[in-house]
């Protein structure tokens, strides 16, 4: 079963985990910054030429500042180290920027919606030619901070929900670039407030698995990074295993995976062997911290019969 401790087990760092570049901090402040100028730059083009399409897009400009702002701290509390309280550290706090995050893009896709079904009915005299120099800026500023996020987008959700954020608000600013020049050639005012719920709808889309993951982690639910199949073949494929039970699987961060099974022996000679082969099995399908414990076959956990 282990040696028994006496107290919490208190992890200041170990091998296996897959962590953040230190760098990475750098860029968010930076795509902070370019985000935030663009956003006043928007909203006060949107407010001088009346168009819902960019003021909508700048309220998810904003919100994607208010994202990265998070995704940020969460990234910052993820690297102090564990504690007696905490003893995990705040890794955890990942998982739940990842799901405030989601939560604040819904929001303002519900204002994006409500403004531009209002529009709708009553189209204003908007510039086409101001909504697409302005969208324009935005494709150059929003593709290179998806740029500069694209690299460590697979190491974390934070930053996989960052990068896809800006990717979708490059392709969102092409197309007002869009509803601009067909405002100028044609005159029809309701593309505007169309293309306000066009991106929308992006958002949504972009939105939902990123809400669904970061709030399915918050439950305990196994990871997509973890591969539940491989382990559970694995074990019980595993040589001098006669059985195993009680697996569990979860996230201690949007990064770092854990699990704890029980392990039922052929033979006690063979504890070392076969625990080291559980450990390998466990990296390989993306879990981290693995706990194991362990009793002989036909002499339950809890006798004189338990690994210790």
């Amino acid at each position: 079963m282990g040696t028994a401790n006496n107290g919490p087990h208190v992890r200041h760092g170990a091998d296996g985990h897959h962590h953040i570049p230190a760098s990475i901090s750098g860029i968010f402040i930076l795509c902070i910054g370019l985000n935030l100028l663009f956003v006043f730059i928007e909203a006060g083009v949107g407010f001088r030429t009346n168009s819902v399409s960019l003021l909508s897009d700048a309220g998810h400009n904003l919100s994607d500042v208010f994202s990265l702002l998070i995704a940020l701290l969460a990234i910052r509390m993820a690297m102090v180290k564990a504690s007696r309280k905490f003893t995990y550290g705040y890794r955890r706090m990942t998982v739940l920027a990842s799901l405030a995050n989601a939560v604040i893009l819904l929001v303002a896709v519900g204002a994006i919606i409500i403004e531009s079904i209002s529009r709708l009915g009553s189209p204003e005299t908007v510039s086409g030619a101001a909504i697409s120099w302005t969208a324009g800026a935005g494709i150059l500023i929003n593709g290179f901070t998806a740029w500069l996020l694209m690299r460590d987008q697979d190491k974390d959700l934070n930053v996989k929900g960052a990068f896809l954020h800006m990717a979708m608000d490059t392709l969102v600013s092409a197309g007002v670039v869009v509803s601009g020049i067909v405002i100028s050639l044609t005159g029809i005012l309701w593309i505007d407030a169309a293309v306000s719920l066009a991106i929308a709808a992006v958002i949504l889309v972009s939105t939902f698995n990123m809400l669904k993951e970061s709030l399915f982690l918050s439950l305990d639910a196994v990871p997509e990074s973890a591969d539940l199949r491989m382990i559970e073949e694995g074990l019980s494929a595993t040589a001098g295993l006669e059985s195993w039970h009680h697996l569990h699987v979860w996230a201690i961060s949007t990064t770092e995976n854990a699990a704890t099974v029980h392990l039922v022996l052929e033979d006690i000679g063979e504890m070392e062997q076969v625990k080291s082969a559980v450990r390998k099995l466990f990296r390989t399908a993306g879990v981290s911290h693995v706990t194991m414990e362990c009793e002989i076959a036909g002499n339950p956990c809890g006798d004189s019969g338990c690994c210790r």
